[in-house]
């Protein structure tokens, strides 16, 4: 007897409590798909799930212990070279960050979204030497999207 693994692919796009951002659902998954075939990745079940600083920090104290406000949270159920995830966008804070950072704002969510997908695909960002490397491959996965 044959088993058969079916893996459902979506990428999903929600907002919690705040209102939903003005992407292009469509070409960022588009995107996101791209950028996970480089590495070898397939796409499973991914969540978007856009919120506020207080919904982003109930959840960082909630199920990781953590007391401070975040951009972005991602839980990972990734299975083999199947990428599935749930992540948590504070728009509040992508909003903040990119006036600090003097940048567009729509740059500085799709940098957010792709970050989780790094993550998902195995790049951490704790050291020095991983943020640099994590920084550059933002970098070139937004160079393929034209925000």
């Amino acid at each position: 007897m044959w088993l058969l693994k079916i893996h459902r692919m979506a990428i999903l796009y929600n907002a919690v409590d705040i209102q939903f951002p003005k992407i292009k659902r469509r070409e960022t998954s588009r995107w996101i798909k791209e950028v996970i075939a480089q590495y070898q990745k397939r796409v499973g079940e991914i969540s978007y799930i856009f919120c506020s600083d207080e919904e982003i920090l109930r959840i960082n104290q909630q199920y990781l212990n953590h007391d401070y406000y975040t951009d972005i949270i991602t839980f990972d159920y990734s299975d083999g070279k199947v990428i599935s995830g749930d992540l948590f966008i504070s728009l509040e804070t992508v909003k903040s960050n990119s006036e600090q950072l003097k940048t567009d704002y729509f740059e500085e969510l799709h940098r957010v979204i792709i970050h989780g997908i790094l993550h998902l695909c195995g790049f951490k960002d704790k050291s020095p030497k991983d943020a640099k490397q994590m920084r550059k491959l933002e970098n070139e996965a937004l160079k393929q999207y034209e925000i």
